[in-house]
Order: structure tokens, then C-alpha cells, then sequence
């Protein structure tokens, strides 16, 4: 199973982007799919997931509000949506998946991932 995501850039504070990630060489509908950020000097942290079947989603109390997170089993691809963006939002963000439910929502129980795309928001 393959991850890519896309959409990252730089924006201006109370701005927003919208992340994609698209994956390949799995069954999509299976995995819950979940969204992740590190900071730079920070741990990575938990974003936002959806569960596999789309009926649950789940956020980090920083972003409730502001982000939402969707995904199109057509398109095998998942949605970060972020609006009222802040400096503190800057991170490189990462896609992940595990298949079936994800209840510890822990980096370290992904089963797969991709490499990060970098969001900067300017003050």
C-alpha cells in the first residue's frame, strides 16, 4: 500500500488549504484513515482520522472546528480541509492507514504511511 499526499504550502494566518492523500495497491474502503503533524522540535501528534467506514471521525481538540476530515472510496483518497489556519498549525503533515478500526490513534499503530507534505502559515 502506497500514501501520497499533496496540497501543502505556505498561507497566510486565518487562511486555508486543503491536504489530499491518494492510496494505491490496497483495498481504500478498509483502512481508516488518519492524518498526523510534527512541528519542528515537537513530537509528531494526531491530527484527525476516519474510520474505514466512513461513519466516525475524530479530532485533536486544537483543530475541532477548523478542520475537517473526509474521504472518497471511489477516489481512494483522503481530505484534510483546513480552514482559520494559524502559525501553530505549521508542521509537516503526513497521511496514514490502518486497516479496520483505529482506536488507540497512535502513530505507532499505523500500517502504513507516506511521506509528509509541509504546510507553513506566515503571521
Amino acid at each position: 500500500v502506497q500514501l501520497q499526499a499533496s496540497g501543502g504550502g505556505l498561507v497566510q494566518a486565518r487562511g486555508s488549504l486543503t491536504l489530499s492523500c491518494a492510496v494505491s495497491g490496497g483495498t481504500f474502503s478498509r483502512y481508516s484513515m488518519g492524518w498526523f503533524r510534527q512541528a519542528p522540535g515537537k513530537e509528531r501528534e494526531f491530527v484527525a482520522v476516519i474510520s474505514w467506514s466512513g461513519g466516525g471521525t475524530s479530532y485533536v481538540d486544537s483543530v475541532k472546528g477548523r478542520f475537517t476530515i473526509s474521504r472518497d472510496d471511489a477516489k481512494n483518497t483522503v481530505y484534510l480541509q483546513m480552514n482559520s489556519l494559524k502559525p501553530e498549525d505549521t508542521a509537516v503533515y503526513y497521511c496514514t492507514a490502518k486497516l479496520g478500526h483505529w482506536g488507540t490513534l497512535k502513530w505507532s499503530d499505523s500500517d502504513y504511511w507516506g511521506h509528509g507534505t509541509q504546510v507553513t502559515v506566515s503571521s
